[in-house]
């Protein structure tokens, strides 16, 4: 689970400082989109590949390589320089890719089929909690120190989560074939196919379209529309964040045990999704003198939903995905969860640049998630 925490954290961390870093680095919020676009390209491609590398190396290993590039990114975007920032957010991305299908290789290999779910959300627990961290961690550090210490910091969690992972390697990639051919671009288009072929993985990989965009739009932007729309400090923004990364946490536990016992992950997807639409609309409604005890409370539930969905989604890929091929399934269906990041993210902020008004941005993401609860109310998985 550090593994999963660290990446995310420095993944998420740049958002977190957004307020302090763009204004270093001279542009206005349109800037987080341009980032999460970036990270997230490069997360999307470096997600297909990982199926080949987990099987060469291993999970471990190559979840090790990850953060690594994880922690040059940050450190790129640490010098403050445009250039160098975007080289960082390419480098976020390749690290953060191929995170989740080696963790969920491993989990498919070690876990009863009966318990994936509740298994699946425990330990993707760990992305909440890395938000959480960059939430309380990075946003104080960037505050108090400077911009670049905090990024600083987190690429060190990233280090010190690559080396104590080395104590597992032994154990956990076990499974590997270091004479396994590398990629291809074939083996790029072979995960993509899996799922496209594949019914029950392609409604999973739409859904998840979708909830990574409300997510990504959630997790980059709240941080920017508590301190710029309703007047808090960055300090103070950064623990709202903290707390609908917390509810994030509940929410993944929570969620993954619900499809457990009554064994309707789809039905468990739909309810996710008409609770994150009212709580996308409910947003547009805060105002500077709402009192912030109201505006955690609606923070926390908007993320006890927007990301408490992940690890019903993933234990639900790796039950449609055929034996021995999690990993491969999860990398394909991650490829179009990626897709709707990269088409969010941007959109969020040019519209709400637009608008004028970060909380009609937000309301407007009910929409999409409206369309699949629709389209969405038949299908079983």
């Amino acid at each position: 689970m550090l593994i999963q925490v660290s990446a995310t954290g420095a993944i998420l961390a740049p958002p977190a400082i957004a307020p302090a870093l763009l204004n270093q680095l001279g542009v206005d919020s349109v800037g987080i989109g341009a980032y999460i676009a970036t990270a997230y390209i490069a997360a999307a491609l470096s997600s297909v590949y990982a199926a080949a590398f987990i099987q060469r190396w291993g999970s471990i290993r190559t979840s090790q390589v990850a953060l690594g590039f994880c922690a040059a990114g940050l450190l790129l975007i640490a010098s403050l320089g445009p250039f160098l920032a975007a080289l960082g957010a390419i480098a976020l991305g390749i690290g953060y890719g191929p995170i989740t299908p080696a963790s969920s290789d491993i989990l498919a290999r070690t876990t009863p089929a009966d318990r994936y779910a509740l298994v699946f959300s425990l330990k993707q627990t760990g992305v909440p909690l890395g938000g959480a961290v960059a939430g309380l961690a990075a946003a104080p550090i960037a505050v108090h120190v400077g911009t670049s210490s905090s990024l600083i910091f987190m690429a060190i969690l990233c280090v010190l989560a690559a080396t104590l992972g080395q104590s597992l390697r032994h154990q956990l990639d076990n499974t590997r074939a270091p004479s396994a051919p590398w990629p291809t671009r074939a083996g790029f288009m072979m995960p993509i196919h899996m799922v496209l072929s594949h019914p029950g993985l392609r409604v999973l990989a739409l859904c998840s379209l979708v909830f990574s965009a409300v997510q990504m739009c959630l997790s980059s932007y709240l941080v920017t529309y508590l301190n710029a729309s309703l007047g808090w400090t960055l300090v103070a923004a950064g623990a709202g964040l903290a707390v609908a990364q917390s509810g994030g946490v509940v929410g993944r536990i929570l969620w993954g045990a619900v499809a457990d016992m009554t064994g309707k992950t789809m039905a468990t997807l739909r309810a996710l999704a008409a609770a994150m639409a009212a709580s996308s609309i409910l947003m547009v409604m805060l105002q500077p003198s709402t009192s912030p005890a109201l505006v955690l409370t609606l923070v926390c539930v908007f993320g006890c939903t927007a990301i408490g969905w992940n690890g019903v989604y993933l234990a639900a890929v790796a039950r449609q995905a055929p034996q021995g091929t999690a990993g491969t399934a999860t990398a394909g269906c991650l490829f179009f969860t990626y897709i709707g990041v990269v088409v969010s993210a941007p959109l969020f902020g040019v519209l709400s640049t637009a608008l004028g008004n970060m909380g009609v941005g937000f309301a407007l993401l009910a929409i999409p998630l409206g369309v699949m609860v629709f389209s969405t109310r038949t299908m079983k998985v």
